[in-house]
C-alpha cells in the first residue's frame, strides 16, 4: 500500500447539474444567518445541489433534524443511482478560487489517511491548529455515519515556503484538463479545477514525498486551516467503524480516508486575521493599569509583537519580546476570566480592529487588541506547545470559505 499521507482519489464531480446551483458554501457558515441559507435555498430550487447532500449548521436543534439527516442519506442514493456524476479514478484536482477580495487562492484537492489524525493532541503528522470542542461533533458525526458520500469543506495547509507542490500543480495545468470554471453563489468568488492524474499524480507524489523527508523535528505535515470538527467527525466514525474490520479490510477501506483541500500556508491569499477581546462591565483604569502589568512581566528577548490595550479613559501599546501569538491568547483569556469570574463581566470575542477599538472604548469596558499570527510561527508553535487557544485567529471573510464540489464515496 501506498504509504503516502496525501493521495489522489476516486473522486465525482456533477456532469448533468448547474454548478452555480450545484455548490454551496460551508455548512458551518452563517449559522446565525437564516436569511442567507433561505437565499440558497430559493436559487436551488428543485435542482441537483449539494444542498441536499448537508445539513446546514443554522438548522440544527429544530424538530426535524433527524428527518433532515435521513433525507440527506436518501438524497445522496438517488444522485448515485441517477446520472448526476463522472467519476474522475485515482486523481487530484488543483483548483484556483477567486476570493471576494480578488485574490486568487490556490489549492489540491485530495485524499488524508485518518490513520495519521488525531484531533485529541497527539504529535501525529495531521494536527489542528486549535482545540476541538468535543460537545460540537455528534450532529456531524450522525451524519457521516449514515452516509454514503462525503463533501469537503476540510482545508490543510502545508508548510511549504518554496511553493514547491501546489506550485508544480499550477504548472500542470491546461485547457485539456479543466474540468469546473464557473462563478460561485452568494458572492462566493469564481472557482476553476483541473484533473491531474497519472504521470502528473506520480510528479505531485514525489514533490510531496521531498517535502515530508524535510520536516523539522515534531512539526506536523499538515495542519487544519478549516473543517476541524468535520475532520475529526470523520476520525471518530473510522475509528468506530475499523473496530468491525480486519487488518485487511482496514488497509484499503475507503473510510479510511477524507477528502480535503490542501493550501500552501504561504500563498499570498491566505491571510490570517486576529480576534480581539473586548470585556463589559469593567473599571477602565484600572483595567488598563493591571492588563498592562499582566502583559510587560512577559516580555524577555527575541522578536517583537504589538499588542494594543484600550478603554475610554486611555489606551497603551506594547511591544512584546520573545512572546508567541498562543502565549498572547492564552494570557489575556486567563486574565479577562478571572476579572469575569470575581465581578460578572462579560466578554466578546471581536473581528476587526476598528470594530473592535470601538467597543473597547465604550463606558466601563476594555479591550485586547491582538496581533497578527507569523505565518512562520504556526507549525513551529504547533509542535513546541499543542494547538493554539480558542479563537486565536480567523482565516479570511465567511464568503472565501470552501464551497461544496468535489464529492467521493465512503462505503464500499
Amino acid at each position: 500500500m501506498n504509504n503516502r499521507l496525501f493521495l489522489p482519489a476516486d473522486i465525482l464531480i456533477p456532469r448533468s447539474a448547474e454548478l452555480e446551483r450545484w455548490s454551496v458554501i460551508a455548512c458551518d457558515q452563517f449559522t446565525s444567518d437564516p436569511d442567507y441559507w433561505d437565499r440558497v435555498e430559493k436559487l436551488v430550487g428543485d435542482a441537483p445541489s449539494t444542498l441536499r447532500l448537508i445539513l446546514p449548521e443554522a438548522h440544527l436543534g429544530r424538530p426535524d433534524t433527524d428527518e433532515k439527516i435521513a433525507a440527506v442519506n436518501r438524497r445522496m442514493l438517488d444522485y448515485l443511482g441517477g446520472e448526476i456524476f463522472t467519476l474522475l479514478e485515482s486523481s487530484y484536482i488543483y483548483v484556483e478560487r477567486r476570493l471576494s477580495d480578488g485574490a486568487i487562492r490556490r489549492g489540491l484537492v485530495g485524499a488524508v489517511d485518518l490513520e495519521a489524525y488525531s484531533y485529541r493532541g497527539e504529535a501525529t503528522p495531521i494536527r489542528p491548529t486549535e482545540r476541538t470542542v468535543e460537545e460540537r461533533l455528534p450532529p456531524r458525526v450522525k451524519v457521516r455515519s449514515g452516509a454514503v458520500l462525503e463533501l469537503p469543506h476540510i482545508m490543510l495547509f502545508i508548510n511549504d515556503p518554496e511553493d514547491r507542490l501546489i506550485g508544480c500543480a499550477g504548472e500542470l495545468k491546461s485547457d485539456a484538463n479543466m474540468i469546473y470554471d464557473f462563478e460561485l453563489m452568494e458572492k462566493g468568488g469564481h472557482i476553476t479545477g483541473w484533473r491531474l492524474s497519472g504521470q502528473d499524480s506520480d510528479r505531485l507524489g514525489a514533490v510531496l514525498d521531498g517535502l515530508g523527508g524535510e520536516r523539522r523535528g515534531d512539526e506536523p505535515l499538515f495542519a487544519i486551516g478549516d473543517g476541524n470538527h468535520s475532520l475529526a467527525a470523520a476520525k471518530l466514525c473510522w475509528d468506530r467503524l475499523k473496530a468491525g474490520l480486519t487488518p485487511e479490510q482496514c488497509e484499503c477501506h475507503p473510510a479510511r480516508y477524507a477528502l480535503v483541500e490542501l493550501v500552501n500556508l504561504y500563498d499570498d491569499a491566505v491571510s490570517f486575521e486576529p480576534i480581539h477581546r473586548v470585556i463589559f462591565g469593567v473599571e477602565p483604569e484600572t483595567f488598563l493599569r493591571q492588563a498592562e502589568e499582566r502583559f510587560a512581566a512577559m516580555s524577555t528577548e527575541g522578536d517583537e509583537k504589538k499588542l494594543i490595550i484600550i478603554t475610554r479613559d486611555g489606551s497603551c501599546e506594547l511591544n512584546l519580546k520573545g512572546v508567541s501569538l498562543a502565549e498572547l491568547v492564552s494570557v489575556s483569556d486567563s486574565f479577562l476570566e478571572e476579572l469575569r469570574d470575581r465581578d460578572g463581566c462579560a466578554i466578546d470575542y471581536i473581528h476587526g480592529d476598528e470594530e473592535a477599538a470601538a467597543l473597547a472604548s465604550r463606558e466601563n469596558s476594555g479591550g485586547i487588541l491582538l496581533p497578527r499570527l507569523d505565518k512562520a510561527e504556526l507549525f513551529g508553535s504547533i509542535a513546541a506547545r499543542g494547538v493554539y487557544p480558542k479563537k486565536s485567529f480567523s482565516i479570511g471573510h465567511a464568503v472565501d470559505k470552501r464551497y461544496y464540489l468535489e464529492c467521493r464515496r465512503i462505503d464500499e
